[in-house]
Order: C-alpha cells, then structure tokens, then sequence
C-alpha cells in the first residue's frame, strides 16, 4: 500500500467512525432534551440570561430562557459554567482548500481525493461549533460539494448545514485561471469561465443542474498595493454581474462576489449582489449603494493574517501585511459608514475549525462584541437563507446550540473554546 492509498484508505476509516457516531446520536433524537448551563445569550439585545436552559425535542427548539419545562422522561445535559447560544455561522469557507499550496492541490489531487479530504473539513469545522457554512467555490472540484452536503443532510456524515456553490464562475486570465504554468499543459483554471453575458447564464444554468444553491463569481484580482494606493482590475462590469443576478434571481437564487476593490466593488453593489467578500476597498458611493440595499460585506480578515503571518518570503510577509492593514483600516471607515456585515473567514487555506479567529479580529480592529456576534448570528443566517430558523435560540428554530465559557458579549474569543455542539437536536460534541 503506497503513501497515498494509506492517507486515503485512513480518511475512509476517519468517515465510518463519524457516520457511526451520528447514526448513534441519532437514534433518540425525539426524546425531548433539556440544556442546563451558567448562562444563556439573547443575541438580539445583547442580555446574558442566568442561569440559561433550553428545551430541545427533535430537531428544533421547543423553550429557551432561564428555565423552561422539565418534560417526564426528558435528559438533561448540565454544561456547567458555560454560556449557551446559537452555533456559529461561516460565510465564507473552501472545503475542498487544505493547508499548502493552493494551486498545487487543484493540480496534483483527485477530485474524489479532494472530496474525502473536504468532508473531514466539514467535520473540523462543525466540531469547532460551526454549524451553518456557506462554501465559496470548490477552487476547480466542480459540483463535488453537491456530493457532501447531500451526505450531511442525510445523517451519513457530520458537518455543518451547507449552502453550496459548486465552481465558482471567473474569465479566462481571471484571478482563479491557472496562470502561473506552463501555457503548453493546459491546466485546468480553478474556476468556470464564462467570458460574456450568454456563458454567465449558461455557467449558473450548468451548476443549478448540478445543485448549486448560490453562485459565485470572481469580480476583482490580481491585487496590489504600492504606496498606500490599493489597485485591483475589475473582470465582469455591471450589466455583467446584472445579468448573473438577475438569471439566479429566476429561480429564487442570488449571486456572491470575490471583491477587494474599486470599481468592481461599486459594480457588485449596483447589480445588486448578496454579498460582496473581502471588500478591502469600498468608496462612498459604495458602501450608500450597500446600506440602502443591506449588502453586507464579508471582510476575512483571517485569511490576509493567516497569509502574512505564513509568507513564503520576508518580502511577501511584508506585502501580505501591508494589505492587511491597509484593509484594516478601511474597515473602520466601513464601520463608521453603517454598512451591514457578516462574518466568514475564507478558511480551507489555514485549518479548518480554527476560523473563530475571525470574530476576535474583527472585534479587534474596531468593531464592538455584540455588533460581531450579530453580524455573525443574525445577519449570517439572512445571509445563508435560513434568516428565522437559525442564528437565535427561540422556539421554533434549528436546535443548532453551542457553549463556551465565559461571556462572550464580554470575551469574544471565547468562541474559540466551544466545548459543546448540538446541530439539529443532535449531540456532537460534548
């Protein structure tokens, strides 16, 4: 057995074992359960409920306060000194991105090798107590997140629930093409290409068919910034991204956008985009386009820190730092401006269930706890399509519950010590 059948065949254990725990989880999930702990977070005002329950039976939320009923037969689970409140949301992550070079993984690895490796990512990220993620393109892996987010739906292996993507949509020479290789082997791109408004339809009518539930396409890249002045070239004008959002608009769908900067950022605004991610570079005209249309932006902050901090040169540290703070620093003015947000970290580049990170930094860098739980909470949910049955812990949504000590209106990161994970009435970690 050579190295990579070996690193193959103990993923395929790794996945047994989890669908095992799930179809043992599963099995009492009707028996209602009733959630003890210290205390308890109403993200919608900010109030810290003592001590905290929730009543639970099935896969929703039947009561949620300082004490709820005590059904006959119910179990209790007492976690203690801990805070419960809702799972966490990413809006933006790559199952199918490891650690290591990016382009050399879509290369060198096999979609189906890819797919099993995406599928543990799935369980580090719901383990860490992220259970509702929004995949931003699978960097080359086409439909294959199709394959596992219908496998979590169907209780054969754990993850968080998923919104999907499937390829993300990009030009030819655009920000994801394999533009760094030898023209003569014709590596794939990363991306689909679509060059005009008739392959853009064409592109999101193919990824419907495969299952997609959203799209994304690549707006801006490559990115640089030289004497304080930030330049990323656009790839698709307005009426481009218009035609995008109107033909997923059709079906009930709406389109997301890589974009670090101007004009492709006020271009995503004026098509009207769900989400525009990154958004190092906003201009005022911008950022009044997303307040009246309540785009939120998607900063990934971990990503520039993570790439900063890993630079494979002093030179690229510096750039990758230089980016960062520029962004930073934009990112009080979008503040100051009222713009909405959401929270996503761009993980699968850096481990996966470690992207709580991004809601420390954010709070770091100006933006007060509770405005970060809530943009990760409430406006995540929105944002995903589940706006009213995840994001708060109120009868009648997704038993999708988390606890972490301490208060975390008070010490954001403590989202990273989450030390109990129910997703959909069910048990993962406790």
């Amino acid at each position: 057995m050579n190295r990579m059948h070996f690193f193959l065949w103990m993923a395929l254990v790794a996945l047994a074992l989890g669908s095992a725990l799930v179809a043992q989880q599963t099995g009492g999930e009707h028996h209602p359960v009733v959630l003890h702990a210290a205390r308890l977070l109403d993200v919608v005002t900010g109030r810290i409920v003592t001590p905290g329950e929730v009543l639970v039976k099935g896969e929703r939320i039947v009561a949620a306060g300082s004490s709820v009923e005590h059904p006959a037969g119910a179990e209790v689970i007492d976690l203690g000194d801990t805070t419960l409140m809702p799972g966490l949301i990413d809006a933006h992550v790559h199952l199918f991105l490891h650690l290591g070079a990016e382009d050399l993984q879509t290369v060198e690895e096999s979609v189906p090798q890819r797919t099993i490796l995406a599928t543990l990512a799935a369980r580090d990220d719901l383990m860490a107590g992220f259970t509702a993620e929004r995949d931003m393109g699978t960097e080359g892996a086409g439909s294959a997140d199709t394959a596992v987010r219908n496998a979590i739906n169907d209780g054969l292996i754990p993850g968080p629930r998923l919104r999907i993507s499937g390829n993300a949509i990009d030009i030819l020479g655009g920000h994801e093409d394999a533009n760094d290789f030898n023209p003569a082997q014709h590596v794939l791109s990363n991306a689909t290409y679509a060059n005009t408004s008739d392959e853009i339809v064409a592109a999101i009518r193919e990824q419907f068919k495969e299952g997609s539930d959203f799209v994304k396409m690549y707006e801006t890249g490559p990115d640089s910034l030289h004497d304080g002045v930030f330049s990323t070239p656009y790839q698709y004008t307005a009426a481009q991204l218009k035609v995008g959002v109107d033909e997923a608009a059709r079906v009930g769908k709406k389109v997301a956008v890589h974009a670090m900067g101007e004009p492709g950022t006020l271009y995503a605004a004026e098509a009207g985009v769900a989400s525009i991610d990154h958004a190092a570079q906003l201009s005022d005209e911008t950022m009044r386009l997303m307040r009246e249309k309540q785009i939120p932006a998607v900063p990934t902050f971990t990503i520039f820190e993570y790439f900063a901090d890993h630079a494979a040169s002093p030179a690229a540290a510096r750039r990758e730092r230089a980016i960062f703070e520029y962004h930073a620093a934009e990112f009080k003015k979008q503040l100051a401006a009222g713009i909405p947000f959401a929270v996503g970290s761009d993980v699968g580049p850096f481990p996966h269930g470690t992207q709580a990170r991004e809601l420390v930094l954010m709070a770091q860098l100006g933006m007060k706890p509770l405005a970060v739980l809530q943009a990760d909470l409430l406006n995540g949910a929105k944002l995903l399509g589940w706006d009213g049955q995840i994001g708060e812990l109120k009868p009648g949504y997704y038993a999708d519950i988390v606890a972490v000590p301490g208060n975390p209106v008070e010490d954001i990161s403590v989202t990273q010590r989450v030390s109990f994970v129910m997703k959909n009435g069910v048990v993962y970690k406790r």
